[in-house]
């Protein structure tokens, strides 16, 4: 018996479809082949501080000389603009394609806010988010980094799926929580989805680890004490370090000026050298590995 005749104009719609896949994806490895390291920032839990951890870890490894940029994934609650002073900027276009918009210390900056009104929500599906994040990876001009930092929306969704999926050569996630018990629990989620994803885990970070007193200078645990470190040893993952509750971030975050720039001599800066420290080794371990044997 023989075979049903196949529909030529599926067959060729088909092939079409393949076809333009497979460019995509020799697309999106030229751009991301340019990149040394990928580092994705995650929680499980939305108002730790995610974007924040994100914006001034970008400037910190930006003042050694790094060339750095950010991806804001977060396509529903966008904040990186903001945070550095970017609000209202907008892209500009080439024959090579779309350029990042340039930020402080040479930063290369995306968002979905340089693409639309501020104040417009971004009402969308999950293929409608995937297929701007690839367009991020693949059509944004990025060149040479040394490392591309994406932040990413709370939760293990849509964004954090995709991320995974184009980008399985990822250098790493960092973690960010809080010190309460409520936040720890959550974020776990975010370090199981890591693990099942094969998504190498740098650490945690605990943000707003109590309050520094702006007169006297004392710290104050609004939350119970190293909840994040506790998380940390219990899922077998390396503790970055703590970034205290600093009236001064907040201040610089509202005027789009990260605290490591800003405010460098700032206990929450002062506190999140040892995360930079920790983050740039991990760094140079992953390079040294990578090198091919003398």
């Amino acid at each position: 018996m023989s075979a049903p005749n196949q529909n030529p104009d599926l067959a060729e719609a088909r092939r079409q479809r393949s076809l333009q896949q497979q460019e995509q994806i020799a697309r999106l490895r030229i751009r991301m082949g340019k990149i040394k390291h990928k580092i994705a920032v995650i929680s499980g839990k939305g108002g730790v501080g995610k974007s924040t951890v994100t914006v001034n870890l970008a400037a910190a490894l930006a003042k050694t000389g790094m060339s750095v940029g950010i991806l804001d994934a977060d396509i529903h609650g966008p904040s990186v603009p903001r945070l550095l002073g970017l609000t209202g900027a907008q892209v500009k276009m080439g024959p090579p394609g779309v350029f990042p918009v340039p930020g402080p210390l040479g930063m290369k900056i995306i968002s979905i806010d340089f693409f639309l009104a501020e104040e417009v929500p971004t009402i969308w599906r999950g293929p409608l988010k995937m297929g701007a994040i690839r367009q991020f990876l693949q059509d944004i001009v990025w060149g040479d980094l040394d490392v591309l930092l994406i932040d990413l929306p709370p939760g293990t969704g849509d964004e954090p799926l995709t991320i995974a999926q184009f980008l399985p050569e990822m250098d790493g996630v960092i973690v960010v929580t809080m010190p309460s018990e409520l936040s720890s629990t959550i974020v776990k989620k975010a370090i199981t989805f890591a693990v099942r994803l094969n998504m190498p885990i740098i650490g945690v970070v605990e943000n707003m680890s109590g309050f520094i007193c702006p007169h006297c200078g004392i710290k104050t645990d609004i939350f119970p004490a190293d909840g994040g470190r506790k998380m940390a040893k219990q899922e077998g993952v390396e503790f970055l370090g703590s970034i205290p509750i600093d009236p001064k971030v907040g201040v610089g975050a509202d005027q789009g000026k990260p605290f490591m720039i800003e405010q460098e001599n700032s206990a929450a800066a002062n506190a999140f050298n040892e995360v930079v420290e920790k983050v740039e080794a991990y760094l140079k371990q992953r390079e040294q590995r990578g090198k091919p044997d003398a």
